[in-house]
């Protein structure tokens, strides 16, 4: 079982990296996820373990994320989260180039249950809103930060494909561009793993309220330092 690393644990919450591959929560799999896991690091003998789910990240992407440990922290989180009240910070990796090294996507979204996927709707849906910062390209890629305003299904996935620069790796909003850089530099793997991570996060703690900031970077290819260079500085 892969070990969880924790950036931040009191009585009231858990701040964790969320590993590339594992649910956030629990489904139909057989896979170790998340709540299951913290369970198991925060059971006591004087009382069941509690995990309060109170956002997500969708299973291939990693990063920061935090729980909570009873039911009234629980409910304060979700309301800052619903409320878009918190701070969410992402590294991706784009194929492709945006409209401007800065600036803000708007778009409205809707979302497709049956097939789990989202698009931009020609009418309706609901408001989707970030803002960007490309702080490096090369190769035909480039490294970019996201800051979220609203939390939609996929959201960064959709406004990136949609502004023709999707996430490299996301084979389902950006498969033929992923798949020809691949061709292009000798790589034969496709397979889902959409270079996107949640590097940072802060919200009001739901005791003290005070503000809590956490910021992490990747470690693993295809976003660690090795390979981009402006990762060394970053702020």
């Amino acid at each position: 079982m892969e070990k969880i690393k924790i950036l931040y644990e009191d009585k009231e919450i858990i701040v964790c990296i969320k590993p590339i591959g594992m649910p956030s929560q629990a489904e139909r799999s057989s896979s170790v996820d998340m709540v299951s896991w913290l369970k198991n690091h925060t059971v006591s003998e004087s009382r069941p373990p509690y995990i309060g789910v109170v956002h997500r990240l969708d299973r291939p992407v990693g990063g920061i994320m935090v729980y909570a440990k009873n039911p009234k922290a629980a409910a304060v989180l979700s309301q800052q989260f619903s409320k878009h009240s918190t701070g969410k910070t992402y590294l991706a990796v784009l194929t492709g180039e945006l409209p401007e090294e800065e600036g803000v996507l708007e778009n409205y979204l809707e979302k497709d249950g049956s097939k789990n996927t989202s698009s931009v709707a020609a009418s309706g849906g609901k408001l989707a809103k970030l803002e960007y910062r490309v702080l490096e390209e090369k190769e035909g890629r480039s490294l970019v930060e996201v800051h979220l305003h609203t939390g939609r299904h996929h959201q960064i996935r959709v406004q990136m494909a949609h502004a023709g620069a999707g996430i490299y790796g996301d084979m389902r909003y950006n498969r033929q561009a992923t798949e020809s850089w691949n061709q292009k530099h000798g790589i034969t793997s496709n397979r889902e793993m959409p270079a996107l991570f949640s590097a940072g996060l802060s919200f009001e703690h739901p005791l003290t309220k005070q503000m809590m900031n956490f910021k992490v970077l990747p470690e693993k290819a295809p976003m660690s330092i090795d390979e981009w260079a402006s990762l060394s500085y970053y702020k």
